[in-house]
């Protein structure tokens, strides 16, 4: 066999690229793997104007619509614990292939249903393809992508998810002129289109350089790492930190080589991650998970998708007035995930995750108590309590938004070990669809059960419960190379934390 490439290039030759362009190619691998969250967004977005015309043309109740509209999470549940033992045997690569195939039969079943089954059967492939693509994503990116800017690409399927709702608005507004029988259809199967493209853009992206080294693939591996890499040294050293965490000893560097003891794709991780953990594990997936668990219990999806009853309790009477409300909730959500996207690297994960979530406890606290007084004084007009609600809606989609929201997906994509990091990172994924669609599907249920502001008091606990987990269960990671990010876990000390977190930063500042 040949000689790594490892070993021939070690220098900088003369006719090497700036290293300026390497940093654009992992933003290119990222901006084309998150776009998969583009079909997500859209598919939120176009729901709910097509809810209106699908109720009346198929003559739906209540409890059927709220199904439909909140069933695509628990859908994704499926592709969601498929994708980690799919990504780690066909590759990341073609998972996101994979992912928009899904979206591409499901947008075009919903498209052309004729009754309720056909249309739910729809949902329901177009779901498998969201649980596909909200783990494989931001795992993707985060492999690529340098230490010094993984939270920031990492965090962009976050805002094209925003990108794609405000598609969705659009494409609400433009089909909406067309008879109520063919508006809804292509409303739904329009989003077929993109997907198109983004399975041919991503076949012109690199496979993760931590799966191909898994497949002994060291050759192929290090040109990745060295197109993405600052440096050529930080690519031989980020080669050398994957062997090392995969078990490969450091002579072996052939381009492609046996590994030793090799596992089947997928064998083991279950048991590695759930059976018999290790100390580290156990508290990376306990992480990963609370960290999922509450970014959707925390109620975001009940702002997101039921705005304009909320602004309606409220007492904003007029729909105008309330549409307006609901498009400046998505433009302040997408600003402030902006935000949070361009500070994650600068200011880290745990720092803006405890800002988020105390944000929020606060924005839901006064929420919930200024619908609490709006709704014990019928037929009043409380001008204070009125705009203190629509202003404490925007603070609380803002301040998620400047956290929870991408860093959520930065922080689980990062924390597993490079064997256990596509399947654990799936299970953190799985949670999060599974609350985010019983939010969904009970938020209604649950506002007349406690009333409304009861409903968003409930949310402000679970914030706060929330901030407490975090400042308690999570180390800094930023600038923490993945292959050591283990290191961080397993012990609860302060002065560790403290210590890794400096690790961290001064990893980032020689960069």
């Amino acid at each position: 066999m040949s000689s790594s490439g490892v070993e021939q290039g070690v220098a900088v030759s003369e006719s090497e690229p700036p290293r300026g362009n390497r940093s654009r190619f992992a933003f290119a691998c990222a901006i084309l793997a998150s776009m998969t969250s583009i079909i997500l967004g859209y598919d939120i977005g176009v729901m709910s104007g097509a809810a209106i015309f699908i109720k009346d043309d198929l003559k739906l109740s209540d409890v059927q619509l709220e199904i439909l509209m909140g069933s695509l999470n628990i859908y994704s549940l499926v592709g969601s614990g498929m994708a980690g033992r799919t990504s780690d045997w066909i590759g990341r690569r073609y998972t996101i292939v994979l992912a928009g195939a899904f979206f591409f039969c499901g947008a075009l079943l919903m498209g052309f249903a004729t009754n309720y089954p056909f249309i739910m059967f729809g949902r329901f492939v177009a779901g498998i393809g969201v649980g596909y693509a909200m783990m494989i994503a931001p795992v993707y990116t985060a492999e690529v992508a340098p230490a010094t800017s993984r939270g920031f690409l990492s965090s962009f399927p976050e805002i094209f998810i925003n990108i794609g709702i405000l598609f969705g608005y659009v494409s609400n507004y433009f089909f909406a002129k067309l008879p109520d029988h063919l508006g809804w259809r292509f409303m739904l199967g329009v989003g077929a289109v993109p997907s198109v493209f983004l399975a041919l853009g991503v076949l012109a992206m690199p496979e993760s350089p931590r799966w191909l080294v898994l497949q002994g693939r060291l050759g192929d591996a290090f040109k990745v790492l060295d197109k993405t890499s600052n440096t050529k040294e930080e690519a031989v050293s980020r080669l050398e930190d994957i062997k090392r965490a995969a078990g490969i000893p450091e002579d072996m560097k052939d381009d492609v080589i046996v590994i030793p003891n090799k596992k089947s794709a997928g064998k083991g991780v279950w048991k590695d991650l759930l059976v018999r953990p290790t100390p580290s594990v156990r508290h990376i997936l306990i992480a990963c998970l609370g960290v999922h668990f509450f970014q959707q219990a925390s109620g975001i999806d009940a702002v997101v998708l039921y705005s304009p009853t909320i602004f309606s309790k409220a007492g904003l009477k007029s729909k105008n007035d309330q549409l307006l409300a609901t498009v400046a909730v998505g433009v302040v959500k997408t600003l402030f995930i902006v935000v949070g996207t361009c500070v994650v690297d600068r200011f880290g994960r745990r720092a803006l995750l405890l800002t988020s979530m105390g944000g929020m406890f606060v924005s839901l606290t006064a929420l919930g108590t200024s619908l609490t007084v709006i709704d014990r004084n019928p037929g009043q007009t409380l001008k204070w309590a009125i705009g203190l609600s629509v202003t404490t809606v925007m603070t609380f989609v803002a301040t998620f938004s400047i956290g929870s929201g991408p860093v959520t997906w930065v922080y689980c994509s990062e924390i597993f070990p490079v064997r256990l990091r596509a399947q654990g990172a799936s299970l953190g994924v799985m949670l999060n669809r599974l609350m985010s669609g019983i939010i969904g599907m009970t938020f209604l249920s649950l506002s007349k059960g406690l009333t409304i502001g009861g409903a968003f008091l409930l949310f402000a606990g679970v914030a706060f419960a929330a901030w407490v987990f975090f400042f308690t269960f999570l180390p800094e990671t930023r600038g923490m190379p993945l292959e050591e990010m283990e290191t961080l876990f397993g012990s609860y000390s302060a002065n560790k934390k403290k210590n890794v977190a400096s690790k961290g930063k001064e990893v980032v500042d020689e960069q």
